[in-house]
């Protein structure tokens, strides 16, 4: 998309824009956050000499300093235009044909301070190509990101894309901030000609998938991405847009069925838990959460199905057994809750097994309201013996505790944990058994 002047100077007005720094990696699929190095490298630029009335510049565009007796704020957009900002020497009281522009005497480097102090100057006087080059070296040598993006911005509006890409292909940091400043304003157009010229194929290809977002209908989102599968991405990346297209293209399906099983209203599970969410453009843990709880049981053939998203996109065990536990205890399926931890042998035998940790199984039936019966069978589970006392002892699995301290012989532990039940308690009495067991060896 093209961007006019007035979307270049909303660029330095609004807070959504974040800057470039020296310290972000040059990786384009990283998130670059707000540059502090950018806010603070504005200085508390008032000089005591000229230009009372300008007023200093945040990095948002919101004025930090002064204002004037008008109540308007100057700001780097201005600092940027066409012609010298106006005076406002009629509105001051000030005789006409006081204000004088300076500009034309300024020299590069004099040009680029005043910028990185966020005074008005305009930058139209830099005419030819050395002048302007010269120009954007100054700001460079600043180590400014704001004075260097907004030299940059003059040298879009007034340099043919050819010469501009040439001149940057040679300097590096600059670079760097027009890919950056572009991305920012979402002139996508530009930045796929700049990643041509510079035969960067695989940030072209990034850049071009980037527009997925822009597309809300989707059907069209997914006929998008399905042009971008064949584009020059790493291996990774191309693996990862191939599965953006099929979970979408899953989705499309499954929404569409689901949609009509809950306004039919025959359906029993929609009926108890009335969808709160479309699940398109869900992210894929999400998907799979969202079908191991309405669509659990259905056979693997199906879209829907748990397993069949599992194969397919390569969920690891211990992501999909936390997953599938999460959603079958909220809805309190503890018979689902058991089978999949339940294993069985060549033999026949089975056995519980938790990719997870027996001890992660138990945090989350505590956090779904598990009865104490089933959190006691898991508990028990937990091979590390401190692990399970603490865990027993926190959910008041009062028969683990018990039966582990006799295990341990440890008559002290026991002791005290009889003060933790209640009187006359069938627990209690279990306890007071032990302690006057004389077939116990206790070790204390």
């Amino acid at each position: 998309m093209n961007r006019t002047k007035g979307d270049e100077e909303e660029y330095w007005n609004s807070s959504k824009f974040k800057a470039f720094t020296f310290d972000d990696e040059d990786d384009e699929l990283s998130q670059l956050k707000e540059s502090k190095r950018a806010v603070n490298s504005l200085r508390d630029f008032v000089d005591d000499d000229d230009d009372d009335d300008l007023e200093r510049v945040s990095w948002s565009g919101e004025p930090v300093g002064r204002r004037t007796r008008l109540g308007s704020f100057q700001s780097l957009s201005d600092a940027l235009s066409d012609t010298p900002a106006k005076s406002y020497a009629p509105e001051l009281g000030r005789p006409k044909g006081e204000y004088r522009d300076y500009s034309s005497d300024w020299s590069p480097s004099d040009t680029v301070r005043r910028l990185q102090k966020g005074k008005v100057c305009s930058l139209e006087r830099f005419r030819s190509l050395q002048d302007k080059l010269q120009l954007l070296e100054e700001a460079v040598s600043m180590h400014d990101g704001n004075v260097i993006t907004a030299v940059l911005i003059f040298l879009k509006r007034t340099l043919s894309k050819e010469i501009l890409f040439r001149e940057l292909e040679v300097r590096q940091v600059a670079l760097r901030h027009l890919i950056h400043f572009l991305k920012e304003i979402g002139d996508q157009k530009l930045l796929l000609d700049l990643f041509r010229f510079l035969d960067r194929t695989e940030e072209l290809a990034l850049s071009h998938y980037r527009e997925h977002l822009n597309i809300q209908d989707p059907e069209k989102r997914k006929e998008f991405l399905k042009t971008c599968i064949s584009l020059p991405f790493s291996a990774e990346d191309s693996a990862h847009v191939q599965d953006h297209y099929t979970l979408l293209e899953r989705q499309i399906v499954i929404e569409a069925n689901d949609r009509h099983l809950e306004s039919a209203g025959q359906t029993e599970i929609f009926r108890k838990h009335p969808r709160k969410a479309s699940i398109l453009n869900m992210p894929l843990v999400t998907t799979l959460f969202y079908s191991c709880f309405y669509h659990y049981m259905e056979a693997e053939g199906t879209f829907s199905s748990p397993v069949n998203l599992k194969k397919t996109f390569k969920i690891p065990d211990k992501q999909y057994v936390l997953t599938a536990l999460a959603a079958r205890a909220k809805l309190r399926a503890w018979h689902d809750v058991d089978a999949l931890f339940t294993t069985k042998n060549w033999l026949g035998y089975t056995k519980k097994r938790a990719p997870i940790g027996f001890h992660r199984v138990v945090e989350i039936l505590h956090k779904n309201s598990a009865p104490v019966q089933i959190l006691q069978e898991y508990v028990n589970l937990v091979e590390d013996v401190d692990t399970k006392l603490n865990l027993a002892t926190k959910f008041k699995c009062h028969d683990v505790v018990i039966d582990t301290c006799r295990d341990l012989k440890d008559r002290q532990q026991l002791l005290a944990y009889r003060s933790k039940v209640d009187k006359g308690s069938a627990e209690e009495e279990k306890i007071d058994a032990l302690l006057n067991s004389s077939q116990i060896r206790w070790k204390n």
